[in-house]
């Protein structure tokens, strides 16, 4: 029985409503607890969001609600 090799999808997110970089360490920390992430990068002076995930177990609109629950916005970066 042979295991199938994940897909892994970089999805970049544009971030709202941080301000320091404490805000940084909550989201990476928050995100990087999500099954199927198995890297994040939160980028303080472009407000973007770098996340490597396995897209058949969280969904983009997965991180976005966790993003949220961290207290922050986000939306998925048009570049």
């Amino acid at each position: 029985m042979s295991a199938i090799a994940p897909t892994i999808t970089h999805t970049s997110l544009r971030a709202e409503g941080f301000s320091c970089p404490s805000c940084v360490a909550k989201i990476e920390k928050q995100v990087g607890r999500v099954p199927g992430v198995t890297a994040v990068t939160v980028k303080f002076a472009s407000a973007r969001i770098e996340i490597e995930h396995d897209a058949s177990i969280v969904s983009v609109e997965e991180l976005i609600a966790v993003v949220a629950k961290a207290g922050y916005s986000a939306r998925l970066a048009a570049f």
